[in-house]
């Protein structure tokens, strides 16, 4: 049986109708039983759960719920730090973040981290240091990445909510693989304490992979707010994210986007699915227009290369400095090497640039919000990838594959706009499909009242979501078959 959401759980344990202690027992059951075969969760730590419970947990939002943590650019004190990489497989958190810390003041029990690509650098959860994640509706599949462990982890009832970062789309593209809610918040909207991000903090965000939206909402009440010191900071809602999911949204116009100039062909089924999503919309009184994109695709991935990679650089560098010696040839993988040895020359001219052009990108995109008042497209230009179709050990299946499932997706990093996945529908080996709604910096408010609004008339969360139930639904797929 899978887990209920985390809004249910706390107010099952605050009511007394669940007890904390149990909950977090049979959530370490699951994970124990069911994550060998997925690959989701790379470190645990059960004893200091339990002594948390054991010694009461603040009476918060999220009391009882037990969680999991991405780990790339997220610290949980005592547990490993590693990025996905082997560069910093010997690295132990000595502080929780600071994202971390307000999950447990509000009452959240942390129960280890989850798989991530290597230093988050793939649109699939592959990582040499720990091996794959995989998908719970297919176990041949990709679970997305590169919150991909954290995906598979919610997917499967191991946990009602994870943690996730997004970069590039490794929120969104994870959600679509599973069939989960995963919204990107605003640039600024969750601070990255005490990890300076640098560039990389202008299209990277955290915020986390749910089953409904208003554990989406809650969790982002949680997590929101600045500290004193962060570089930059998103507008502040007008009332709590949970408050605002339960409003209507109003009548919207919502700018559909099927096509991209210069970009990858988009799959029939994703389109599909965008225009299925278009059509539900108006039912629910929306007017919906075809748009044009304002961007290029290609043009965002170079501007967004250059930010991510010099903060890469940076960090490659930092770590080599704290050994003492060179770069190792089993240090990092063979793409990694790639994009490090090529980022290392770029010159203050060229981040200077890059800067430029996004923010050159930001105002086209904020363009198109003059007219409409959500933009709608698919998450994914192609369904969810079999495992090893994005393969870092062989760099040329990167540079044939991975812009493809970026392609709508990492813009909304470049402008730093909130952007979220919906499940919406299935392609044709059952895999869930996801569709894209993107607003306005400072929109998330706009984004959970539509969410909400498309979960009531089109709930996704209603099948079995363990993954003995999974194999149960489509046992070819959990057996590992690629048909």
């Amino acid at each position: 049986m899978s887990a209920p959401d985390a809004v249910g759980t706390a107010e099952a344990v605050r009511s007394g109708e669940r007890d904390a202690r149990t909950v977090v027992e049979e959530a370490v059951a699951r994970i124990e039983e069911h994550n060998p075969k997925l690959g989701a969760v790379t470190h645990t730590r059960f004893d200091a759960a339990r002594a948390e419970v054991a010694a009461g947990l603040p009476d918060g939002p999220l009391h009882g719920v037990p969680m999991l943590v991405k780990d790339l650019g997220t610290e949980v004190e005592g547990l490993p730090a590693t990025g996905g990489s082997r560069l910093f497989a010997a690295v132990t958190a000595r502080r929780d973040s600071e994202l971390v810390a307000r999950y447990k003041r509000a009452g959240a029990v942390v129960l280890g981290i989850t798989n991530t690509p290597e230093l988050g650098l793939n649109a699939s959860t592959e990582p040499a240091l720990t091996g794959p994640t995989r998908n719970p509706w297919s176990l041949a599949h990709s679970a997305g990445g590169s919150s991909g462990g954290s995906a598979a982890a919610v997917a499967a009832g191991l946990v009602p909510v994870a943690h996730a970062s997004d970069g590039g789309g490794s929120i969104r593209i994870p959600a679509a693989a599973c069939g989960l809610f995963g919204l990107k918040p605003s640039r600024g909207r969750v601070s990255p304490a005490p990890r300076p991000t640098t560039l990389s903090g202008l299209v990277s965000g955290h915020h986390a992979l749910t089953t409904t939206v208003r554990d989406s909402a809650l969790l982002l009440d949680v997590a929101a707010g600045p500290l004193p010191g962060d570089a930059y900071a998103a507008p502040e809602p007008s009332a709590p994210f949970a408050e605002l999911a339960r409003r209507d949204p109003g009548r919207l116009r919502i700018g559909l986007l099927t096509e991209l100039p210069d970009g990858p062909a988009v799959h029939p089924l994703s389109e599909a699915a965008a225009r299925a999503a278009a059509l539900l919309c108006e039912r629910l009184g929306h007017d919906v227009v075809d748009v044009e994109a304002p961007y290029r695709p290609e043009e965002v991935g170079r501007t967004s290369g250059v930010l991510m990679g010099a903060d890469l650089v940076a960090q490659i560098d930092a770590r080599l400095d704290e050994l003492g010696r060179p770069l190792a040839d089993d240090d990092i993988e063979p793409f990694t090497r790639i994009l490090y040895e090529a980022y290392r020359a770029l010159s203050a001219a060229d981040v200077s640039r890059a800067l430029r052009r996004a923010q050159a990108i930001g105002w086209e995109m904020g363009a198109a919000f003059r007219t409409v008042d959500v933009l709608l497209s698919p998450t994914l230009a192609r369904p969810t990838p079999l495992l090893g179709t994005l393969d870092t050990t062989r760099p040329e299946s990167i540079y044939e594959h991975a812009s493809v499932y970026a392609a709508f997706t990492s813009v909304h990093n470049v402008t730093g706009m909130p952007a979220m996945s919906v499940p919406f529908g299935h392609d044709a080996d059952g895999l869930p499909l996801g569709v894209q709604f993107a607003a306005p910096l400072g929109g998330e408010g706009l984004l959970l009242a539509l969410a909400a609004q498309l979960e009531s008339e089109a709930p996704w969360h209603g099948l079995p979501a363990g993954p003995a139930a999974r194999a149960h639904r489509k046992g070819r797929h959990m057996e590992g078959s690629a048909s």
